[in-house]
């Protein structure tokens, strides 16, 4: 579905964004993992390397305009082109307001929406030149319900709708969609270890059943990114099992 295409996925070295790179991989993408470090992209690499030639790493500061030029130009160099931009780094907290640093709540801005910014900015003036493209973002079901504790969590997911819908208008010109995929409950590292009882009384309150698993993101991030979503722009897609909290 992605033949010849080349894909930068940030925060792409574990959980959903490395499963975004393996089923991009599996469907004849150029992907770029960017990580936070160069160590952890080496690792997730390890990971990809019955791709090798169609696979590399790179870690930028993602709120670094010059940083993120300079390896999105790499990019560019090695495959050609930049078709498609996944906006899937973040960080969450679960930190009551009444003990909320507000450096803590700077790094969340910084990390879930100054760096969409950045990034989005970076891809969609190669875009242009080229012809078009896809920026993705990843939202969150947080982003609609909230959370009882954290505030800074969903009020950036919620930027990044409103991102998603504002660049998809301004960019529709250029050729370049811009959409969001919002997860619900997914079973990442995160979720990977709280108790077992405890996903079952989270599973209980999905009406699927169940948490998601990484690749069910994946897929709607291969959908969106794909030729069968062309006139699909501005949209955030939830991915939730139809979960209400």
């Amino acid at each position: 579905m992605l033949t010849g295409k080349t894909a930068i996925i940030t925060g792409g070295t574990r959980g959903i964004g490395l499963a975004i790179a393996k089923k991009y991989l599996e469907n004849g993408a150029n992907v770029a993992v960017a990580g936070s470090r160069q160590e952890t992209v080496e690792k997730a690499l390890q990971q990809l390397q019955a791709y090798e030639g169609r696979v590399m790493g790179i870690w930028p500061d993602l709120c670094d305009p010059g940083e993120v030029a300079d390896a999105f130009a790499s990019v560019k160099s090695k495959y050609g082109s930049i078709d498609i931009l996944a906006n899937n780094a973040g960080v969450s907290s679960r930190t009551s307001l009444y003990d909320y640093t507000l450096e803590e709540f700077s790094k969340i801005m910084d990390v879930n929406v100054k760096a969409v910014f950045v990034c989005s900015q970076a891809a969609a003036r190669i875009m242009k030149e080229q012809g078009g493209g896809v920026i993705l973002n990843t939202s969150s079901m947080v982003a609609e319900y909230g959370q009882p504790s954290g505030c800074g969590y969903p009020a950036s997911k919620f930027a990044v709708n409103g991102l998603t819908r504002s660049l998809a208008r301004e960019l529709a010109k250029d050729h370049i969609r811009v959409n969001a995929v919002a997860p619900g409950v997914t079973r990442t590292d995160m979720v990977a270890a709280l108790p077992q009882e405890l996903v079952d009384r989270i599973s209980a309150g999905i009406p699927l059943g169940r948490v998601g698993e990484p690749v069910d993101i994946a897929n709607a991030y291969l959908y969106l990114a794909s030729d069968m979503a062309s006139y699909v722009t501005g949209v955030t897609l939830r991915v939730d099992g139809a979960a209400m909290t």
